[in-house]
This record gives C-alpha cells, sequence and structure tokens, in this order.
C-alpha cells in the first residue's frame, strides 16, 4: 500500500501542530477570541492527525526492528507480521483523516422544511418531518428549538425552522452540520392522505434546506444595508393572533435575500431570530457562489446546491424509505420517523467518504 501522503507534507502538518501548541499557549492569543477559536479548531482537528502520524512512525521503527531479529528468533517473525498489519491499519486511518474535511462539519445548522406539491397533504407530511428530525436530535443528545412556523390548516406546517445546535464541546468533524448536511433537497411521500375518501395513494413532498449557522464573525453585516418590516403575526387561515406588530421581515438589500419571524412574542426577538436566520443564509449565498467559481474542483458525489433534487422517498403502504442518491432502502419508515435516521445518515456519510478516497487515488 502506498503512503497515505508525502513524509514532507506529514513533517509540515505535525510542525504546525507543534506552532499552534506554542501559540495557544501564549496569553496574547486569547484577547482575540474569534482567533483563539480558529487556531483551537485548526489545532483540534491536526491532534489526530499527528497521532497517526507518530504511531504509524512508531510501529515502522518496531517491524524494522523485529525483521532485523526473525532470522535469530522465530517469535520475531510472527510479531512482524502482526506489525504488518498494524501498519496497514494506521496508514488506512491516516488516509481517512488526511481526507478533504468539509470547514462547515463543526458547526450547528439551521433547518427549514418547506410543503410543496400535494396542498394540505404535503403540509402534514412536513409536519411528519419536523417531528422526525426533533426525535433525531433527541437521540444524538442535540438541542433543537423551532424558531419560526407557519402552520395549516389541518395541523401541519407550511413552513418551519428549527435551530439545531450541538451541546458542549464536539469532536473535530463530528458538528451537527456533518450529519444533518444529507438532509437537503425533495422529500417525497407516497401514502393515503387523511383528506382521501377513496383510499387511493398520493404522492407529495416537501422541500428540506440545511444551512450551517453562521458566527457573528463569519458574515458582517452593516445594518445600514437593511431594510426591516413589522407586521402582524397570523397563525392558521391567516388569522391574526396578534394586536400589535411583532413579526419582523429583514431584506438585505444588496444580495436580496431574506429571512422574518414571527414566533416570538416581542418584534426585539424575532428581529433577533430574523437576523440569525440571514446570517445563515447570506454564509450559505457566499459559499455558493464560491462552489461555483470552483465548481471543476469539486468532488463529493453525495451534496449538492440543487435543492430541487429529489433525494429520499418515504413509502407508507411498504413501510420502505428509500434514498435515490446511494441506493439505500429499509424497510423500517415507522422508526426512522420516529428519528432512527442513523442508518440512512451513514449510508451517506459513507458513500461521501469512499467518493473522496477514490478522488483521492486517482
Amino acid at each position: 500500500m502506498s503512503d497515505p501522503a508525502t513524509p514532507a507534507s506529514l513533517d509540515a502538518l505535525v510542525f504546525e501542530h507543534a506552532e499552534l501548541e506554542k501559540r495557544l499557549a501564549d496569553p496574547a492569543v486569547h484577547a482575540d477570541q474569534a482567533e483563539a477559536r480558529r487556531l483551537g479548531r485548526r489545532y483540534a482537528e491536526l491532534s489526530p492527525i499527528v497521532e497517526a502520524v507518530r504511531q504509524l512512525s512508531g510501529v515502522e521503527d518496531d517491524l524494522a526492528t523485529a525483521r532485523e531479529l526473525a532470522g535469530e528468533d522465530p517469535a520475531f517473525a510472527q510479531e512482524a507480521v502482526e506489525l504488518e498489519q498494524r501498519r496497514a491499519e494506521t496508514e488506512e486511518r491516516l488516509r481517512h483523516l488526511l481526507l478533504p474535511r468539509d470547514p462547515d462539519d463543526d458547526r450547528d445548522v439551521i433547518l427549514e422544511i418547506k410543503a410543496g406539491e400535494g396542498g394540505q397533504e404535503s403540509a402534514l407530511f412536513a409536519g411528519d418531518l419536523l417531528r422526525m428530525y426533533l426525535r433525531y436530535a433527541e437521540r444524538q443528545g442535540w438541542k433543537a428549538d423551532v424558531i419560526d412556523s407557519e402552520e395549516s390548516d389541518l395541523g401541519g406546517f407550511k413552513d418551519v425552522k428549527v435551530a439545531v445546535k450541538a451541546r458542549g464541546q464536539v469532536e473535530p468533524g463530528a458538528g451537527v452540520w456533518a450529519r444533518l448536511k444529507y438532509e437537503a433537497g425533495v422529500h417525497r411521500v407516497q401514502r393515503v392522505p387523511v383528506t382521501e375518501s377513496q383510499g387511493r395513494i398520493h404522492t407529495s413532498a416537501a422541500g428540506v434546506l440545511v444551512l450551517p449557522e453562521a458566527e457573528d464573525v463569519d458574515v458582517a453585516i452593516d445594518m445600514n444595508d437593511l431594510r426591516i418590516d413589522v407586521y402582524r403575526s397570523s397563525g392558521p387561515g391567516g388569522q391574526s393572533v396578534n394586536t400589535t406588530d411583532s413579526a419582523v421581515r429583514i431584506t438585505h438589500v444588496p444580495t436580496g435575500v431574506v429571512a422574518s419571524c414571527q414566533n416570538e412574542k416581542s418584534q426585539l426577538q424575532n428581529k433577533e431570530q430574523a437576523l440569525r436566520i440571514l446570517r445563515a443564509r447570506l454564509l450559505e449565498k457566499a459559499k455558493e457562489e464560491a462552489d461555483a467559481a470552483a465548481s471543476a474542483e469539486r468532488k463529493s458525489q453525495v451534496r449538492t446546491v440543487d435543492r430541487s433534487e429529489r433525494v429520499r422517498t418515504y413509502n407508507f403502504p411498504e413501510n420502505r424509505i428509500s434514498d435515490h442518491r446511494v441506493g439505500y432502502k429499509a424497510h423500517n419508515l415507522d422508526a426512522v420517523l420516529d428519528g432512527d435516521l442513523d442508518g440512512v445518515v451513514q449510508a451517506l456519510v459513507d458513500a461521501d467518504t469512499n467518493a473522496k478516497l477514490a478522488a483521492a487515488g486517482a
């Protein structure tokens, strides 16, 4: 097996890790919290790589010694065989660690579910998806809060936005985005709607948009670039549920990006939540523009910015879930809708990893 990387490139990463350790030990660095966080993230990202490099070096030294002594003692020949296996395993782990990382994998997300074709049935399905993601977040130990919603007449949702956050410190590359980014796209449902009197199966769809949540330092917003409109919140059927203009719609004039919120009771709270959504949307817009400029270099076989892609089908009569991107199928739809998403999510993670490995070996 070929080395995961050239010795020179690995030495450069080990050197960078040591330099970061020195800088983070300097109290002056922590006067700039944003810079300290950036350095800390890079240090945490490099730490498992450096550990694997050191383990590989140790295994190779032991293997050379075992081979030298194998002629004198057969026990060393057996040890050499075992060390060769350990070297191969360590090299494979290092190959995975050196794959290009999605820089947003440590981030929290804002997830939006929008009813699509299918009318009331689509809105009900959007409600089912909301429950699925809330249950999945609970299983993962994440914190999920509905920050804005527009209900439909039958109890579903025309549009609902959820902030999903990890609790405490997360391992590098193991944030909420690393798992939920694959959910973006059109989700299709096949079932007999509650509004269907003759028992016929209908097909409806809902769209899911997943945005990495932006921090203040990620997106600089000039308040002079914002147009802020206030209006009265409304509930199902457009009936007024508020007697004051507490709902807020913010338009970022230079880009035309719009964010709104009406769930909170006060105008100030709604403004803060709308700004939160706006930052995430502006960050995503900047990322998509950068992706488009470098489209020839993109290797991922899974993630796409095409929000119209039909990514998954939920077939109720057969209790089947199918993900069309990787050919995943399972007959446990009831469990999936109760938040047991690990099977399909892991299939997508593995497909993405394998695509990157294939690209690295090309």
